[in-house]
């Protein structure tokens, strides 16, 4: 009995010492561990090499005939009908061009495009695109999936760049021409298998 007693004690002690040095630590603070910058670099390039695709790795998987991925154009149905990266379908967060979805308070249409992610094969990964490197409808887009478990890779240039600075990102001396890499109209696209590029695929490609 006295062995209960004492068990008891012990076990109510514990909760109040809990409680006490709970409520110290909200009043207090606990002590914040800093990142040395070393680690923020690491972090960096971690998060960029999960995150970003580059476009010429891109167009060298087209070039190779891969099917592992799925290239989606965030941008409106107008705006993809009149031009987009051949090959990509459309899960815009545009009505317009000028009118995006509030995915704050557009509950119901962010949630339509949720389930429209949602619907995509599960083993192939998931690029998006919008309108330029600079655009934040991509990454937004990309958190709120990420909120609801869906995880997706994003271009690190947008529709601007892949059309109109073809020679920006692409290797001097490479025989392919942007007319090949874009499609117009509601549907995709064929993507052709060609050699074009004297870029490789490997680890350090480009």
């Amino acid at each position: 009995m006295d062995y209960l007693k004492i068990a008891g004690i012990a076990i109510i002690a514990g909760l109040f010492g809990g409680i006490i040095a709970t409520t110290i630590s909200m009043y207090i603070g606990i002590p914040k561990i800093t990142p040395s910058e070393n680690e923020l670099i690491r972090e960096f390039y971690l998060t960029e090499n999960a995150v970003y695709v580059s476009p010429h790795s891109l167009r060298l998987r087209m070039d190779a005939g891969h099917t592992n991925y799925i290239l989606v154009d965030v941008r409106s149905e107008e705006e993809y009908r009149s031009g987009h990266i051949i090959g990509a379908i459309n899960i815009p967060v545009y009505r317009s061009p000028d009118s995006s979805i509030n995915l704050d308070t557009d509950v119901n249409e962010a949630a339509a495009i949720v389930e429209k992610f949602k619907a995509l094969p599960k083993d192939k990964e998931i690029i998006i695109y919008c309108y330029s490197a600079a655009c934040m409808s991509g990454r937004k887009v990309g958190k709120l999936l990420a909120e609801n478990g869906i995880y997706v890779k994003l271009l690190n240039i947008g529709w601007n760049e892949w059309r109109y600075y073809w020679n920006m990102w692409n290797h001097e001396g490479e025989t392919a021409k942007v007319e090949d890499y874009i499609a117009s109209g509601p549907e995709p696209g064929t993507v052709m298998k060609r050699n074009s590029s004297s870029c490789s695929l490997g680890q350090f490609g480009c």
